[in-house]
């Protein structure tokens, strides 16, 4: 970084930080992620005035001849950087036995890595990683779309009587599912039993409708009822 930093180049740095935080910040909000556009610009932003200011700074740094303390300037961005860990761990919720907001996460982290970049200096090291993210963001998605991965869901059964297991395991089988957990209800006034199964399969990403033999086991005589919950985590 230069010692000396004149105002085109302080508004060339934000202008390519903003650029930067738009671009990723209608990404993610264009898909509905929690850290959409003024999330991302605010972080991206406030790692890029960091850095200037620590850039402003470099002149005054250093130790004092009649002084115990040395100006340590590093420590600012080093600060942004522990301060977004916060904010990504926020982002990041548990539910029963998913994990959502990873990638919103890694996200705001890397926006932030970017603004540093920007705010230092670092043009094409900056462009450089902003291009990168946006491909992984959004170019990678249409990969995982050819991809197979695991998917889960939970399948609900209400029944006057006790519902068809082997039937169901064979639906299950021909569909390539397992069952991870089961847990059945019993209700004696009135008479039904409740069968609640956490199924397992692998597919692409893209076949993510419900499976066709929901059809078959709904128009059974004595079902009363029949829940179909996808369990997916975040994208």
């Amino acid at each position: 970084m230069p010692l000396t930093l004149e105002w085109p180049e302080i508004v060339l740095r934000l202008a390519l930080t903003v650029a930067a935080g738009v671009l990723i910040g209608l990404e993610r909000d264009t898909h509905g992620r929690p850290a959409g556009l003024r999330t991302t610009l605010l972080v991206c932003l406030a790692a890029a005035i960091a850095m200037i200011q620590v850039n402003l700074m470099l002149a005054v740094a250093g130790k004092a001849p009649d002084s115990f303390v040395t100006l340590d300037l590093m420590r600012l961005p080093l600060g942004i950087l522990t301060g977004v860990g916060f904010i990504g761990a926020g982002a990041i919720l548990r539910k029963d036995d998913r994990i959502l907001g990873v990638t919103t996460a890694a996200t705001l982290w890397s926006v932030t890595v970017i603004g540093l970049c920007f705010g230092g200096g670092q043009i094409g090291l900056g462009i450089a990683a902003t291009a990168l993210v946006l491909i992984v963001l959004s170019a990678l998605k249409y990969l995982e779309a050819y991809l197979t991965r695991e998917h889960r869901a939970i399948l609900t059964l209400t029944a006057v009587a006790e519902p068809p297991a082997e039937e169901l395991r064979r639906l299950l089988a021909a569909a390539g599912m397992r069952i991870a957990r089961r847990n059945i209800t019993f209700s004696t006034a009135p008479k039904q039993v409740r069968l609640e199964l956490n199924l397992q399969w692998r597919s692409r990403e893209k076949d993510h409708h419900p499976p066709a033999f929901l059809a078959e086991l709904a128009a059974r005589s004595g079902m009363l009822n029949l829940q179909w919950q996808m369990q997916d985590e975040e994208r």
